[in-house]
């Protein structure tokens, strides 16, 4: 009976362990926020539309990321006169940017991700699935903003089903452990003939 005690310690700390990393995966894990200055398209003629500037390189989200849930927060300083927005790539066709980020699209010419030329209060969420996307900006009518800061912030957890399957795979382990270690079926039988 001790050797089965003595067994439960391993399915009881690998219970333990996928149990912790639920818990951390439910509160998250925030990375360290990165600040960056971003080149602005000034808008200072509105009756052509203001021409968007995007990142000339894919942001590839692989697909094993679909264990993972990462929520970007991107926050910019002058949502007045600026807008950024994120897009699946590749761009609409003829919407490319030249060597300099510089599209001879304007805004409704793209379908957004997330964020774009309707985000209040400058800033928006962007969790990444698995796929390709671009960033793009530009200023709002009659802005002469040529740059600004924008802060990205990351935070990491583990997708819902992956929680899940730890949380099931956890609490069965742990049940197993306590089972071996103090079996109901001898508690019971010594309770009652007590």
């Amino acid at each position: 009976m001790n050797m089965v005690r003595l067994l439960s310690v391993l399915p009881g700390a690998v219970g333990v362990v996928c149990v912790l990393l639920v818990l951390v995966s439910l509160l998250g894990v925030g990375l360290e926020d990165s600040r960056s200055d971003v080149p602005i398209v000034p808008c200072t003629d509105d009756s052509v539309g203001c021409l968007v500037g995007m990142t000339s390189e894919d942001l590839e989200v692989p697909s094993s990321f679909v264990l993972l849930g990462i929520d970007l927060n991107i926050e910019w300083d002058d949502p007045d006169r600026s807008w950024i927005g994120v897009i699946e790539s590749p761009p609409p066709e003829g919407c490319e940017p030249d060597s300099n980020g510089l599209t001879s699209c304007t805004s409704e010419d793209f379908d957004y991700v997330a964020g774009g030329p309707n985000s209040d209060g400058g800033e928006f969420e962007f969790t990444l699935e698995p796929g390709k996307y671009r960033f793009v900006t530009a200023g709002k009518d009659g802005s002469t903003l040529d740059e600004q800061i924008v802060t990205i912030k990351t935070k990491i957890h583990f997708s819902s089903f992956v929680e899940i399957v730890l949380a099931g795979v956890g609490i069965m382990l742990l049940a197993g452990a306590g089972e071996m270690a103090f079996p109901i079926k001898s508690l019971w039988k010594k309770f009652r003939d007590s």
